[in-house]
């Protein structure tokens, strides 16, 4: 309890509901003040976070244009939302134009390091080959056209299949890395297709030892191939359901065992598996559903706790994080030594 007599949880959550105006939108490189410690921290609460059900993040290059996934109603609405800086700050984040049909999914933006080319997974109809319902899950691919992005366009065979891909990331090469999933199956493979003259190959599935536990997905690679993000489900030294893992990668292509990172990202939430780098390779921001810290619970419950908590980040939903890179210097020095 605090001196007013106010669960300390309801005053946390009075101050990020009061962040949420569109005044308060920080008018800085982010729409919200950058971390100083080493620890994760919600990003931009009130704003991105916002006691929504919030995944996956991706940016422009320039860092200019933020874009990331909302989901309600136990999956039946998802869409992919964007927040762009303007003169006098961040705009108020609204549904991107392409992803507001309710009929069907999309979600996990994925822009390429050039700037150039905007993924997607979504299970619309592919249009462009007959179809007029809604499909299984693909990726989707937009060309960057007078400034926004063009139309929608199924990426197809050799990466799309009757099996369902999902969670595309690209490297400056074009080479892309997803997941595919069999259908019927719960097990997840993390793949890698690469691009030549144009086209992209048939993929081929990371080794056994980068897709290990009992199922992965939702892969990030860094833009020059050196490193994987992976989410793990089912690994001993787990913290949690699933937790997020790196495996670093040499120029013949070896790959390292994954490695766990650590309590500083990981935590015993089940719903950890959406990890994204920023461009300029100083933040990983990944999706978390963790509750408040044990000193942030209330003393006592009452309604204005549960209204105020269903509108905050932190309330059961997942949120979005972010932290220092750095965090893995330290793992990636020890398996040199």
């Amino acid at each position: 309890m605090n001196r007013t007599g106010v669960p300390a949880i309801i005053v946390l959550i009075s101050l990020i509901s009061h962040c949420a105006s569109k005044d308060q939108i920080h008018p800085g490189r982010y729409p919200t003040p950058e971390p100083e410690g080493e620890h994760a921290e919600l990003f931009a609460p009130g704003i991105i976070s916002t006691g929504m059900y919030e995944r996956d993040l991706a940016m422009t290059p320039d860092g200019e244009e933020i874009y990331f996934s909302v989901v309600l109603a136990r999956n039946n609405y998802t869409a992919i939302m964007v927040t762009k800086r303007m003169k006098d700050g961040w705009a108020e984040p609204e549904v991107t134009s392409f992803s507001s049909n309710p009929e069907w999914w999309d979600l996990e933006p994925c822009i390429s390091p050039d700037g150039q080319r905007f993924f997607f997974m979504s299970n619309r109809p592919d249009t462009a080959s007959g179809d007029t319902t809604a499909g299984d899950e693909d990726i989707w691919v937009m060309e960057r056209k007078d400034g926004g992005w063009g139309m929608p366009q199924n990426l197809g065979e050799p990466v799309n299949s009757e099996a369902e891909e999902y969670f595309p990331s690209i490297t400056t090469d074009g080479t892309l890395y997803f997941t595919r999933q069999e259908p019927e199956s719960p097990v997840g493979f993390i793949m890698r297709s690469r691009l030549k003259d144009g086209e992209y190959q048939e993929p081929v599935r990371l080794p056994s030892h980068v897709n290990s536990g009992q199922s992965r997905y939702n892969a990030f690679i860094a833009p020059d191939e050196s490193y994987l993000i992976l989410p793990i489900y089912g690994r001993d030294d787990s913290y949690g359901a699933t937790d997020y893992y790196i495996c670093f990668r040499d120029t013949a292509d070896n790959w390292t065992e994954p490695v766990n990172l650590g309590p500083q990202v990981n935590s015993g939430a089940p719903g950890e598996y959406s990890p994204y780098v920023s461009p300029d390779g100083v933040y990983l921001f990944f999706m978390s559903d963790r509750l408040p810290a044990a000193g942030q619970q209330p003393t006592q419950l009452s309604r204005r706790f549960f209204e105020q908590m269903h509108r905050s980040p932190q309330n059961g939903n997942p949120d979005i994080y972010w932290i220092k890179t750095a965090v893995w210097e330290d793992l990636k020095t020890g398996l040199r030594e």
